[in-house]
């Protein structure tokens, strides 16, 4: 995540998808909402009823 402080807001993006960016009264709150946005976003196509199992990579 980059990060910059904007007049009222922290402001961010992942350097990995710059397409998502979002802001936060502070950075740990601004560090949630990038992590909620990526999800947003990994999750799009995902049906509601699905199943998740964790893997070693």
């Amino acid at each position: 995540m980059i990060y910059w402080k904007g007049e009222k807001f922290w402001l961010g993006k992942l350097l990995e998808h710059p397409e998502i960016m979002t802001q936060g009264k502070t950075l740990e709150e601004l560090e949630e909402n990038i992590k909620d946005a990526y999800l947003l976003m990994a999750m799009d196509e995902v049906p509601e009823e699905h199943q998740v199992k964790e893997i070693a990579i």
